[in-house]
């Protein structure tokens, strides 16, 4: 599987030992599909699920984050 995170901060100094820290982090950017389910099934042939897709992961997640430091 193929994955891309990124993460844009900035700091802004509004005093000597004050900062305010402005955050974007970004999960799986190029929201590229990641399915599971023939792995996840170890080997279990018996399942009626054996081979085909049952679930995919998180599509492209934004968070954004203040943090203030003193």
């Amino acid at each position: 599987m193929f994955n891309t995170d990124a993460v844009l901060r900035r700091n802004f100094e509004i005093r000597e030992t004050k900062v305010l820290q402005f955050r974007l982090e970004t999960f799986n950017v190029f929201n590229r599909t990641q399915f599971f389910g023939p792995a996840a099934v170890n080997g279990d042939v018996d399942n009626p699920l054996f081979g085909h897709v049952v679930n995919a992961a998180s599509p492209r997640l934004i968070q954004l984050a203040l943090k203030y430091t003193f």
